[in-house]
Order: structure tokens, then sequence, then C-alpha cells
């Protein structure tokens, strides 16, 4: 009994080829796989981005007919608040409560925006490439 593997392919192009004709069709190979991934990556990036512009337009105006909501609610409490006090006063009472409410959120918004740290783990992985590039001495 023999255990011999018969020859495939593979070993038939290895045994007729030159180490350099392998090493081109790898390369050849390698080219070809990354230029068919940035493809796909240009595709998948134009999907992302239509559909991001679609999502972004929509909540536009979801904030717009928010924006009219909350304006038609204030001048609505305004007069209710008018015929108690006066409709003066019950503007100089809405105005401050709107002050206190966009105080609040500029004081969140800032905090939020000094937490942003960048990319940092993009940033650290960047700075490994050339090292790796460099041969060891």
């Amino acid at each position: 009994m023999s255990s011999e593997i018969p020859p495939t392919a593979a070993h038939a192009k290895a045994e007729t080829s030159s180490l350099g004709d392998l090493l081109g069709e790898v390369t050849r190979d390698m080219s070809t796989l990354m230029r068919q991934e940035v493809e796909l990556a240009k595709v998948e990036l134009k999907q992302s981005a239509t559909r991001a512009g679609k999502g972004a337009g929509m909540l536009a105006g979801a904030g717009v007919a928010g924006h009219f909501v909350l304006l038609f609610l204030s001048v609505a409490l305004w007069w209710a608040l008018g015929n108690v006090m006066g409709l003066g006063w019950s503007a100089v009472v809405i105005a401050v409560i709107w002050a206190i409410a966009g105080a609040v959120l500029a004081t969140s918004g800032r905090k939020e925006l000094n937490a942003i740290k960048g990319m940092p783990q993009t940033a650290e992985t960047l700075q490994e490439i050339p090292p790796t590039l460099k041969p060891n001495t």
C-alpha cells in the first residue's frame, strides 16, 4: 500500500514554474485583490453616504417641525399666563424659562465637545506602521 498523495495542479505548477514566476503571480493576485477591495470600499462608502444624507435631511425636517411645536407651545403658554398676570410679564417669564433651558443645553453641549478625544486608536495604529516596515537590526 502506497500512501503517496497524487500530484495536484498546484504541485505540478510549482514543479514546472520558476520562483520568480510564482512570486509574480502572487504579486498580481495581491494587486488585483487590493483593487477589488478599494472598489468595494468606494461602493459601500457611496451607499452609506447616500443613506446618511437622506437620514440627515429627515432629521433636519424633524428639527424644524420640533422648533415650530416649541414655538407654538410657548405662544400658547405666554397667552395663558397673560390672562393671569398680564401679557408683558408672561412674556418675561417665558423668556426666562427659555434662557435657563438654553444655558443648560449650552453647558451640556460644551462638556460633551470637550470630552472628544479624536481618533486615539487610529492615531496609535498609524504610529506603529513605520517601525513595523523597518528591517530588524
